[in-house]
């Protein structure tokens, strides 16, 4: 039996959270979910997650600015995890944007859960 993966949640809309937790769930994932970027860090200061889904636009420290700090961690294990943006900006940045910030993929807003649970599988098989 293979372990639980790990998924660390960075969203700042409960909906989001609930709909997310509730498809990543049903696949047998462990789902933490926190509201921003410092969270983010705080939480992985303490824990080991296997994937973070990574809002783009939250309070305090966004997305990109999160993930910067996240790939300059000395801890090569934390610095490498697997980073998905979720964002509806997604205009506004180019795939370029993400890659330069040290995200691994991106998924759009309004969510296509489909698409969430393929992306979060491609990179947790």
């Amino acid at each position: 039996m293979t372990p639980t993966r790990k998924v660390l949640v960075a969203e700042d809309s409960s909906v989001i959270i609930n709909l997310t937790k509730n498809v990543l769930m049903f696949e047998n994932y462990h789902i933490t979910a926190v509201k921003n970027g410092k969270q983010v860090l705080e939480k992985l200061s303490n824990e080991d997650f296997d994937l973070i889904l990574m809002d783009i636009n939250m309070p305090l420290m966004d997305g990109i600015e999160c993930t910067t700090a996240i790939r300059a961690l000395p801890d090569q294990k934390k610095s490498k995890i697997p980073i998905v943006a979720i964002t509806g900006n997604y205009k506004n940045y180019t795939m370029d944007d993400f890659k330069k910030a040290g995200l691994n993929d991106y998924v759009q807003k309004p969510l296509d859960y489909d698409l969430l649970l393929a992306t979060v599988k491609k990179y947790l098989s």
